[in-house]
């Protein structure tokens, strides 16, 4: 998705996501940098006290879907929006439907 992608967009790409439909591929290079640095700081295999409510976290081409666990430490989330920021990719919020572009939310 480009970095102005509308809410309406990326649900729907969410939707398509839930219903098992992507594009085959391998992730694309910010996808791939922001799972390793955000796994390495919080893995998603094998790991008790886990921020994750769902592991391993599901990766695409284009997305990773991450669920955290509604535990986790302020500080995961600061994670979060902080590596989408530096990768450059949009941030969504299914609860909310609510988009935030590259670092919205940490500027």
């Amino acid at each position: 998705m480009e970095p102005d992608a509308s809410a309406e967009d990326v649900g729907a790409a969410f939707e398509l996501c839930r219903q098992g439909e992507h594009v085959d591929g391998a992730p694309h290079r910010k996808i791939a940098d922001f799972y390793v640095a955000m796994t390495s700081a919080y893995p998603d295999r094998n790991t008790n006290g886990s921020p994750w409510a769902v592991t391993p976290l599901h990766v695409a081409i284009d997305h990773v879907e991450m669920k955290l666990d509604e535990d986790c430490p302020d500080e995961v989330l600061l994670a979060v929006e902080e590596l989408a920021g530096k990768h450059g990719l949009l941030l969504f919020d299914p609860q909310g439907g609510t988009v935030y572009p590259p670092g919205a939310m940490t500027s």
